[in-house]
């Protein structure tokens, strides 16, 4: 391998570095807080929240029952 384009892979490889440094630095100085992404979580719900979905999926079954037997009466 050629000295010169060892030497242009070293000084390109240099700079990329200066450049994370710099910017690890910036986001140090500036304070914003880096955290690693959790990913997908679980929201969590609140008792008022949970008492409205009660409320709503009791309504949503009780259609549902009275249609079945609507339509067993039909047949």
């Amino acid at each position: 391998m050629d000295v010169e384009t060892l030497l242009q892979q070293l000084r390109a490889q240099s700079e990329r570095i200066s450049r994370a440094i710099a910017m690890l630095e910036e986001i140090q100085v500036v304070g914003v807080k880096v955290r690693p992404s959790s990913g997908r979580g679980r929201k969590t719900m609140g008792s008022v929240e949970r008492s409205a979905v009660s409320e709503r999926m009791k309504r949503y079954w009780e259609e549902r029952r009275s249609e079945k037997t609507q339509e067993a009466v039909a047949d």
